[in-house]
């Protein structure tokens, strides 16, 4: 008894019947998966960090999320202590504008760094 190969090549392309139909009518919708949730928890060192790059990374990834809204007004109703949460710093339950890096401010200005969720992008001039 011998298949020939184009009998076993049909079988493995032609898509096969699922083994429970799906019920008559629309397919449910999806709710919304998070940017950040990726289930292992590999983002948690970039939302929690104190490096000025890796916040701005953070918002930069909120700023595209679908659930940003509902997930700051969460953070804001359980008074999240600190972290990135909805595009936003928070820090002692409450929203801070910026953070300043560590150490003393410099003399000169410096230019202003486009941060998007990969890193440093481009300097403004």
């Amino acid at each position: 008894m011998s298949i020939s190969t184009a009998a076993i090549r049909s079988v493995l392309v032609e898509p096969r019947e699922p083994d429970r139909p799906s019920p008559p009518g629309p397919e449910p919708a999806r709710a919304p998966v998070a940017r950040c949730a990726d289930g292992h928890g590999t983002m948690t060192g970039l939302f929690f960090s104190d490096n000025v790059v890796d916040i701005a990374r953070a918002k930069a990834m909120c700023g595209l999320c679908a659930l940003k809204d509902s997930c700051l007004a969460d953070a804001l109703e359980r008074e999240e202590p600190w972290g990135v949460w909805g595009g936003e710093l928070l820090s002692g339950g409450r929203i801070i504008s910026n953070k300043r890096p560590c150490g003393r401010p410099p003399k000169h200005p410096r230019p202003a760094v486009v941060i998007d969720e990969l890193g440093p992008v481009d300097v403004v001039a």
